[in-house]
């Protein structure tokens, strides 16, 4: 496969729900990849992944890190068991064995957290002391952030009706998976399943009729 969406100079917004499933390399596991640059199996590549029960991929190693969030069902490996909503970060050299005795979905995003000097987390994201109130009607629950990098994540959750302001993404961007609700802004409307990038110097002024829960990235590609 050639790259795909690998400018980040353009914006971008890709609706996963009306994406056929592809197979992998592993039987039993399944992707959509909405982000390719370099090889297709070892590039940076950003990714919905479906485990059917059972299904596993052999031990491997990240050389430049994995990020990964379970959207629904259960994942695991040797370190530990991760159901819907956990969230983990593994830096450069990481290894694991995953499986799925029930199956899970999971967003994933490989080669995009390289450094061996960056944390492992394993967060579970509906530990609801974890979040926090950042406005009315907004909480977010902080995934990584740390001044010697430059990337942001977090979870955002936002009631029905909230408007957050015109800004723009000049600071490196900003990237967006809907995981539940909707959100919308003067450019369209995105249900969950969709993935959105906004590239440097793009700008919106985004709202919530239904609510929503998001993936938030910004300022990685500065």
């Amino acid at each position: 496969m050639a790259d795909l969406h690998g400018d980040r100079n353009l914006s971008v917004v890709v609706d996963t729900t009306l994406m056929d499933w592809q197979p992998s390399p592993s039987p039993g596991v399944w992707r959509k990849r909405l982000e390719l640059v370099g090889d297709s199996e070892k590039g940076m590549v950003t990714s919905v992944v479906k485990f059917a029960p059972g299904a596993q991929f052999s031990d491997h190693a990240h050389p430049l890190g994995e990020e990964v969030l379970v959207l629904d069902g259960t994942f695991a490996d040797e370190h530990g068991t991760y159901p819907r909503g956990s969230f983990t970060l593994l830096p450069t050299g990481s290894r694991h064995h995953p499986v799925t005795p029930e199956g899970c979905t999971l967003f994933v995003k490989l080669c995009q957290y390289s450094g061996a000097d960056r944390p492992t987390k394993r967060l579970d994201s509906t530990d609801a002391a974890a979040w926090i109130q950042t406005g009315p009607g907004r909480r977010i629950f902080p995934v990584f952030n740390e001044d010697k990098w430059p990337e942001k994540i977090y979870l955002a959750r936002l009631d029905p009706g909230v408007r957050i302001p015109l800004h723009d993404h000049a600071a490196g961007g900003e990237e967006l998976f809907v995981i539940e609700g909707s959100l919308a802004d003067e450019n369209g409307h995105y249900r969950a399943g969709t993935w959105l990038r906004f590239a440097p110097g793009s700008e919106h002024a985004p709202y919530t009729d239904t609510g929503c829960l998001l993936y938030v990235k910004i300022g990685h590609m500065g």
